[in-house]
């Protein structure tokens, strides 16, 4: 069994930044916790617009608290969010995610992230198998 702490996992390597200040996002459980998937509670700051792209992860976002909206770019559609609502990239959605109140999001990824990850240009995520995605 594992068991973990949110505030006591901010103070470790589990916290991961952006490098823009849009987000912070503490990986509760990884790759290497033996699941297939990765667990994570990620703030987006209020005022902030981040693009995104997971062409490699399946994700599904429940928001906890705050306010927000998600555009898809596909098709331009805008969904506004609020807290109980999840929205799920079943597409690999390409999408623009934008905070009006600070937002506290629960993220689940398939396949799990090894919390080393950085967002490439395009948004995505390297896949599981590159060397970008591997644990340093």
């Amino acid at each position: 069994m594992i068991v973990r702490n949110l505030e006591e996992a901010r103070q470790t390597d589990r916290l991961v930044k952006a490098e823009n200040g849009n987000w912070d996002s503490t990986r509760l459980s990884l790759a290497d916790d033996g699941g297939n998937c990765s667990f994570h509670i990620t703030r987006i700051y209020e005022g902030t617009e981040t693009h995104i792209h997971y062409k490699h992860h399946f994700e599904a976002v429940y928001c906890i608290e705050g306010e927000g909206e998600v555009e898809t770019l596909a098709d331009g559609k805008i969904w506004p969010i609020k807290p109980g609502d999840i929205y799920i990239l079943d597409q690999h959605d390409e999408h623009l995610l934008r905070a009006s109140k600070t937002m506290h999001l629960a993220c689940v990824f398939t396949p799990g992230l090894t919390g080393h990850e950085v967002h490439r240009e395009d948004g995505s995520y390297a896949p599981a198998e590159a060397d970008d995605a591997k644990p340093l």
